[in-house]
């Protein structure tokens, strides 16, 4: 078997807010098939948005992180877009934790190595 490409999925409520909220976490819109499906796309990983008419139930214990190179300045642009943030310092980086608007649990961390 030969896997192309993969994609983790998120059911959502509201298509267009979801998008924009991933498009402001710095995500391309890759594909959109109305309000069916979409998919945002980041270096190594391809976020799908489902529409769903159930209650959005967030992440459980999943989390999507991002790798950043300024975790202050990711804090400023969430907090000017209302969106609860908090930093916690690790021994491997400093995290940044929020939620999108479905409760998917997501961070940015600024590790303490090179990538």
């Amino acid at each position: 078997m030969k896997i192309n490409e993969s994609n983790i999925t998120i059911m959502v409520k509201n298509m267009d807010k979801t998008i924009s909220f991933y498009k402001m976490l710095g995500l391309k819109l890759k594909k959109r098939w109305e309000n069916y499906y979409a998919m945002l796309a980041a270096p190594g990983v391809v976020i799908g948005l489902h529409s769903s008419d159930s209650k959005p139930k967030g992440s459980g214990d999943a989390s999507i992180g991002f790798m950043i190179d300024n975790i202050r300045a990711d804090e400023k642009l969430l907090t000017k877009n209302k969106e609860k943030y908090k930093v916690d310092e690790g021994g491997s980086g400093s995290y940044g934790h929020f939620k999108d608007l479905n409760g998917t649990i997501l961070y940015f961390t600024q590790p303490k190595w090179n990538y």
